[in-house]
C-alpha cells in the first residue's frame, strides 16, 4: 500500500511538472505570436534548442536575443527539475524590437521536453550553465540562425545569465556588430561571492573576455534596484574592458526581473559606439 501511494504521488508530481512546462511554453508562444516570431528547434549537440524568430530581410542585420537562466532554482539550495522560465524576459525584449530580423534563442533544456534532450540534467542549468560545451552549442545555434541572413552583421542581446552567454559567444565570432546586455551576469565569480554561492569551476566567466571584446561597441543596462546583479558587477566588467567602446547605462527604478520590455524600444534607440 505504501509503495502504491508513493508511486501515485510520483505520477501526480510528474504530471503537474509536465502541465507547468506546457503552461510556460504556451506563455512563450503567445508572446512570440503577437510579435510575428515563428517557433523552431535547432539541433546543437548535445542539445535540442528552442528558438522563435522572424527573418524577413536576409540583407539586413539580425537582432538575436539570449534568454536568462530561467527557473533554475526552486530555493537558493534546491535546483528545479525544469529551467524553462516563467517570465521569459529576453523573449519580451525581442517582441518589443521592431527590427525586420529578430531571433530569440532559449538556453539548453528550456522549453524542449527532457525526453528529446537526453543530455539534460540539472548541472546544465546550475554549475555548468556557462560551461564550454554550452557556449559551443549556443554558438552553433546562432550560426544556424545566421544562415538565413548570410554575411549580415549580428546584433547580440542577452538578459541576466544570457548576457554572459552573449559575451562569451561574441568573443568567438567575427560577425558581431554590437553587444547589449540587460541585468547581465558579466562576472559570475563576483555574483557568486556576493550571494555566498558555490564557485563554478566548470563554467566560463564573461569578465575573462572583457579585454578581448574591448573594440566591440557595447552597452550594458543595469537596474538601479537590481539586488540580484547589482550595478557594481556591471561597472566592474566595464572597468575591466579599459575601453571607450564599453559603457554601462543605469536605468532608474528597475529590478532584475522588472518590466524592461516597456522601456526597451527607447533604450534600443541608444546606439552602441566607441568614444
Amino acid at each position: 500500500m505504501r509503495f502504491t501511494r508513493s508511486l501515485a504521488s510520483l505520477c501526480c508530481s510528474l504530471l503537474l511538472a509536465g502541465c507547468a512546462t506546457e503552461n510556460r511554453v504556451a506563455t512563450a508562444d503567445a508572446i512570440a505570436r503577437q510579435a510575428g516570431l515563428q517557433p523552431g528547434e535547432i539541433s546543437a549537440s548535445p542539445f535540442v534548442l528552442r528558438w522563435w524568430g522572424r527573418i524577413n530581410a536576409p540583407h539586413q542585420p539580425v537582432h538575436l536575443y539570449i534568454e536568462g537562466d530561467g527557473f533554475a532554482w526552486v530555493t537558493p539550495s534546491q535546483p528545479s527539475r525544469d529551467p524553462t522560465p516563467y517570465n521569459p524576459l529576453a523573449l519580451r525584449l525581442a517582441a518589443a524590437d521592431s527590427a525586420v530580423n529578430v531571433a530569440y534563442l532559449a538556453r539548453p533544456c528550456q522549453y524542449t521536453p527532457m525526453v528529446r534532450n537526453p543530455a539534460c540534467n540539472l548541472s546544465w542549468w546550475t554549475d555548468r550553465r556557462f560551461a564550454p560545451a554550452v557556449i559551443e552549442a549556443m554558438n552553433s545555434a546562432v550560426s544556424q540562425i545566421m544562415r538565413q541572413a548570410p554575411g549580415q552583421p549580428l546584433v547580440l542581446v542577452g538578459y541576466s545569465g544570457g548576457g554572459a552567454i552573449a559575451a562569451l559567444i561574441a568573443a568567438q565570432r567575427s560577425d558581431v556588430q554590437s553587444l547589449r546586455t540587460v541585468a547581465g551576469n558579466l562576472d559570475m565569480d563576483e555574483v557568486n561571492r556576493l550571494h555566498h554561492a558555490s564557485p563554478m569551476p566548470l563554467s566560463l566567466n564573461a569578465r575573462a573576455v572583457a579585454t578581448r571584446l574591448a573594440a566591440l561597441p557595447q552597452i550594458h543596462y543595469s537596474g538601479s534596484d537590481d539586488r540580484v546583479i547589482p550595478q557594481s558587477v556591471t561597472q566592474g566588467y566595464v572597468d575591466a574592458s579599459h575601453s571607450g567602446c564599453v559603457k554601462m547605462v543605469s536605468v532608474a527604478g528597475l529590478t532584475h526581473g522588472g518590466r524592461w520590455e516597456t522601456l526597451w524600444p527607447a533604450l534600443l534607440r541608444q546606439p552602441p559606439g566607441c568614444e
